[in-house]
């Protein structure tokens, strides 16, 4: 039972989702403190509030609404998912469209219409499997110079 649980502490994947998730824990509080310490006193400043817009708030009777907070709280989130969009997300993208491998098309899969009954069949059949007429198999799609003859 132990063994079992070793091999998936130990496994490469589950490493690297904890990596992944202290690094960003500790980018997400790197976002949060920017955010405060200089976006959101800016933001303060320039709607005429003074100091921090998180204190922002408005009372309904003897309640308070903190509604900087969240505004600060939703500006910190735009920051972070910019950052992980514009520095992660974009660069992997391009580096897997670089790298991915461009499978070889099966000539089985394509498909066509028989021009007599209309079922989908092989676009490298010769005859159709539904009326058996005989049709002309599409050699471009099979990449072959000559198709070998039904057997």
């Amino acid at each position: 039972m132990l063994n079992g649980f070793k091999d998936f502490i130990l496994r490469g994947n589950v490493v690297s989702m904890a990596i992944g998730l202290a690094v960003g824990s500790a980018f997400t509080a790197v976002v949060t403190g920017f955010s405060k310490a200089f976006i959101t006193p800016l933001i303060g400043l320039a709607t005429g509030s003074v100091g921090d817009f998180s204190e922002a708030k408005f009372t309904i009777g003897k309640t308070d609404f903190p509604y900087g907070l969240a505004i600060a709280a939703a500006i910190a989130f735009v920051i972070t998912a910019a950052v992980l969009y514009f520095l992660i997300v974009v660069p992997m993208t391009k580096i897997q469209e670089k790298f991915a491998k461009e499978e070889a098309k099966d000539p089985k899969s394509e498909k066509r219409d028989c021009p007599r009954c209309f079922t989908e069949i092989p676009a490298i059949a010769s005859r159709c499997a539904h009326c058996t007429s005989e049709v002309e198999p599409i050699a471009a799609v099979a990449g072959l110079e000559k198709i070998p003859a039904a057997r």
